[in-house]
C-alpha cells in the first residue's frame, strides 16, 4: 500500500514539476478563486438551511400548540372517535405533517396517523410505547422541538404536552416536513455551486492543455535549443509551424543559430591556422618548450624538449602529469616550485612574484647535459588566476664547457707565462745586483737563458694568438694548394735543426699529386707544428717523414670529391694510449710526463683547429718506443665544384678510411711504411 502511494506521489510530483511557473501560478489562483466561491456558496446555502430549520421549528411548535389545544377536550372526554375524525381531517388538509401520535400519561400510544392502535394490535400484536427524549419534562408548558434526518429527508419532531384544566393527559408527537420551496432552493444553489466549481476546473484543465500545446511546447523547444547553443551545438534548429510572436521568436532563434554556426566555422578555421602556426613556431625554436595547464598536465611539447629530456619514444605523455615524466634531477629541482605555483591556495601576489623563475640543472642521462630551465606563469587578463605554466629549456652544455675551457685556458696561460717571466726576472735581477761579481762566462750563460725564456714566451704568445684566431669566426680563403711546395718549404726550414740533432727528414710525395683545396699558410703551419714535434721527440739517428698520396677512387663520390691523405710520422718516443685522447687539448704536453723537453702545449690544438677549418679531422697512430704518425685527408681541388657545398668528413667516413688504409709504420722495423 505504501509503495502504491509512493508511486502515486512520485507521478504527481513529476507531473507537477513539468508545469511552468506561469501554469502553476494560474492553477493556484484558480484553486483559490474556486475555494472562495465555493465557501461563499456553501455559506449562503448553510444560512438558508439554518433559516429554514428555524422556520420549520417555529411552524411545528405553533402547529403542535394549536392541535394540542383542539384535541385536549376530546382526550379528556376519551372521545377517541371524534379525536380520530378530527386528526384525519387535519392530517389530510396539509402536506406539511409527516405523522401524528397520541400517547397517554404513561407513554402508551393510543392513536396515530398514519397508523392507529387497532391497526398496530391487529398487525403486530404488540403494544407500542412512545420513547420520549431524555430532556423532555412532562410539566413543561411549552413543546419540545427537535430535528432528525430520515431516508425520506429531514423531519421536525414536536412533542407537545396535552393539558386540560391543568391536568396532564399525555403527549402529542407531531412530525412536520421541511418547506419544499426552501429545500428546492438550497438544492438548486448546491447544484449550481458544484456546476460552477466543476466548470472552473474544466476550464483550467482545458487552458493548461491549450497552454501546453500552443505555448509550453514551443517554450520548451526554445529552452532545449538555447541549452544546446550554450553547450556549443550551433547546428540546433527549431521547426514548429507557429505564427505570431512565437513564430517570429523561433525564426529569430534559427537565424541566430545559423550565424553562430557560421562564426564558429570561421573561428575554428582561424584558431586551427593560428594553432598550426604556433605549433610550427614552437617546434622550430632552438630552445625546448613544455606547456602545462593549471593542474600541471602536459599540453604541448616541442621536439627540442623531447630530445633534451629523453622523451623521443614517449608519445603518450600529452595530458599526463609532468612530474611523472621529468628526469630525476629536474623533478627534484622543480617539484616544489611547480607545486607552489599550481596550488589552489596560491594567492595572486604569489603568482605574480613567481611569474619568472630560473634553474640550472645537470642531467646525466641519456646524455650528460647542463640545461637552464625557465618557469613562466601564464595568468589571465586580470593577472589573478593561473591558466598554465610555460617551461623553457635551454641547452647550455656548450656554454658551460666554454666557460670552463675559458677559465682553464686563462689559468694555463697565466701559469705558462709566469714560468718564463719568473726565469727572465730572476736572471736579470741577478745580473743587475751581482753582475760585477760574475764572470763573463756566467753573465753570457744568464743572458742566454733569459733569451731562451724570451723566445719561449714569444712562441707561447704567438701560439695563443694563432689559436684564438683559429677558434674565432674568421673566414679564410681556400684555393688550390700544391702539397709538394708546402712540404719542401717546411723541410728547408727544419733541415738545419734536423742535421744538428742527427735526424733524417724524408718526403714521400706521390708523383703528379693533384692540388688540394686549402689555405697555404695554414697548411704550412700544420706541417711546421707536426714536423717540429717529430724532431722534438725523436732521438738522434731517427727519422721524420712526410707522405702525401691520393686515396683509392672507391672512397669518393659526386658529393665527396677525391681525397689526398697526408701523413707525418716519426720514430720518436711515442705516446701512451691514455694520453692519445687528450693530446689535442690545449696546454697538454707529453713532456709533463717524461720531464725532458719544453713546449707551449698548443701546437697540436692549433693543428686540429686548422684541419677542421679544412672540413677534415686529424688522427694519430702511436706506440711507445716505436713512433707516432699523424694523418688527415684533404679534398682534391676542383675547377667546377658541385652546387652543394662539400660536407665535413664525418667520423664514420674517417673511421672507414682508417680501416681501409694500410698500417702506417711497422713496429718491428721502426721504419715508416
Amino acid at each position: 500500500m505504501l509503495t502504491f502511494l509512493e508511486q502515486i506521489r512520485a507521478i504527481i510530483h513529476r507531473w507537477w514539476s513539468e508545469f511552468t511557473l506561469q501554469t502553476r501560478l494560474m492553477a493556484a489562483a484558480t484553486l483559490v478563486v474556486s475555494l472562495v466561491m465555493s465557501s461563499l456558496t456553501f455559506w449562503a446555502v448553510n444560512s438558508i438551511q439554518q433559516d429554514a430549520r428555524l422556520n420549520d421549528t417555529r411552524f411545528g411548535r405553533d402547529l403542535g400548540l394549536l392541535l394540542a389545544a383542539n384535541v385536549a377536550p376530546l382526550v379528556a372526554e376519551d372521545n377517541r372517535t371524534e379525536l380520530a375524525r378530527f386528526s384525519h381531517r387535519f392530517y389530510s388538509s396539509t402536506s406539511s405533517i409527516r405523522y401524528m401520535i397520541y400517547a397517554d400519561e404513561d407513554g402508551n400510544i393510543f392513536f396515530g396517523i398514519p397508523f392507529s392502535e387497532s391497526e398496530v394490535q391487529n398487525s403486530l400484536t404488540i403494544r407500542r410505547r412512545i420513547q420520549l427524549p431524555d430532556n423532555y419534562a412532562a410539566n413543561v408548558d411549552y413543546p419540545m422541538v427537535r430535528q432528525h434526518l430520515t431516508p425520506d429527508g429531514e423531519v421536525t419532531d414536536v412533542f407537545v404536552p396535552i393539558l386540560h384544566e391543568g391536568k396532564y393527559l399525555g403527549v402529542l408527537a407531531l412530525g412536520t416536513n421541511p418547506n419544499p420551496t426552501v429545500v428546492t432552493s438550497s438544492h438548486l444553489t448546491r447544484d449550481v455551486t458544484i456546476a460552477v466549481f466543476v466548470s472552473i476546473w474544466v476550464m483550467v484543465i482545458l487552458g493548461a492543455v491549450f497552454n501546453a500545446l500552443t505555448i509550453t511546447k514551443p517554450i520548451k523547444e526554445l529552452l532545449f535549443g538555447v541549452k544546446n547553443i550554450a553547450a556549443g551545438n550551433f547546428k540546433q534548429r527549431i521547426d514548429l509551424p507557429l505564427g505570431g510572436e512565437l513564430g517570429e521568436l523561433i525564426l529569430n532563434f534559427n537565424e541566430m543559430a545559423e550565424r553562430l554556426e557560421s562564426y564558429e566555422e570561421q573561428n575554428i578555421e582561424e584558431l586551427t591556422a593560428e594553432k598550426a602556426k604556433l605549433e610550427t613556431l614552437v617546434a622550430t625554436i632552438a630552445d625546448g618548450a613544455v606547456l602545462l595547464d593549471a593542474n600541471m598536465h602536459v599540453i604541448l611539447v616541442n621536439p627540442t624538449a623531447r630530445r633534451l629530456f629523453g622523451w623521443e619514444s614517449n608519445d603518450a605523455m600529452i595530458g599526463e602529469h609532468v612530474l611523472e615524466h621529468l628526469p630525476a634531477p629536474v623533478k627534484l629541482e622543480l617539484k616544489r616550485p611547480l607545486s607552489e605555483i599550481a596550488s589552489e591556495t596560491a594567492s595572486p601576489e604569489t603568482l605574480r612574484e613567481r611569474e619568472w623563475s630560473e634553474f640550472r640543472i645537470t642531467i646525466p642521462e641519456p646524455i650528460h647535459r647542463t640545461v637552464r630551465i625557465l618557469l613562466t606563469t601564464v595568468l589571465d587578463q586580470y593577472r589573478e588566476t593561473l591558466k598554465g605554466i610555460a617551461i623553457t629549456v635551454q641547452d647550455i652544455t656548450r656554454e658551460v664547457e666554454l666557460n670552463e675551457a675559458k677559465s682553464q685556458f686563462i689559468s694555463n696561460v697565466s701559469h705558462e707565462l709566469r714560468t718564463p717571466l719568473f726565469n727572465i726576472k730572476s736572471f736579470i735581477e741577478t745580473l743587475h745586483e751581482y753582475g760585477e761579481d760574475l764572470s763573463d762566462e756566467e753573465r753570457r750563460e744568464f743572458l742566454d737563458t733569459a733569451n731562451r725564456e724570451t723566445d719561449r714566451l714569444t712562441r707561447l704568445v704567438n701560439d695563443v694568438l694563432d689559436l684564438s684566431r683559429l677558434e674565432s669566426n674568421k673566414r679564410y680563403s681556400f684555393d688550390a694548394v700544391y702539397i709538394s711546395q708546402a712540404v719542401e718549404q717546411t723541410l728547408r726550414t727544419y733541415q738545419l735543426n734536423a742535421k744538428d740533432k742527427g735526424i733524417e727528414l724524408i718526403q714521400e710525395i706521390q708523383p703528379d699529386l693533384p692540388p688540394v683545396l686549402g689555405n697555404y699558410d695554414l697548411l704550412l703551419q700544420v706541417f711546421a707544428n707536426l714536423v717540429g714535434n717529430g724532431l722534438k721527440f725523436t732521438q738522434a739517428g731517427g727519422r721524420v717523414a712526410i707522405r702525401a698520396y691520393v686515396l683509392d677512387a672507391e672512397l669518393s663520390n659526386d658529393y665527396l670529391p677525391g681525397l689526398v691523405r697526408i701523413e707525418v710520422s716519426d720514430t720518436g718516443i711515442g705516446i701512451d694510449p691514455e694520453d692519445q685522447e687528450a693530446i689535442f687539448d690545449r696546454f697538454f704536453r707529453v713532456e709533463n710526463r717524461v720531464h725532458t723537453l719544453e713546449g707551449t702545449g698548443l701546437g697540436l690544438s692549433i693543428v686540429r683547429n686548422i684541419v677542421e677549418k679544412h672540413h677534415s679531422s686529424v688522427h694519430l697512430v702511436s706506440e711507445v718506443g716505436v713512433g707516432t704518425t699523424f694523418w688527415f685527408d684533404l679534398a682534391v681541388f676542383q675547377e667546377n665544384p658541385p652546387v652543394l657545398e662539400p660536407l665535413p668528413l664525418s667520423h664514420t667516413s674517417t673511421d672507414a678510411i682508417a680501416e681501409a688504409s694500410p698500417l702506417l709504420f711497422s713496429p718491428s722495423s721502426s721504419q715508416p711504411s
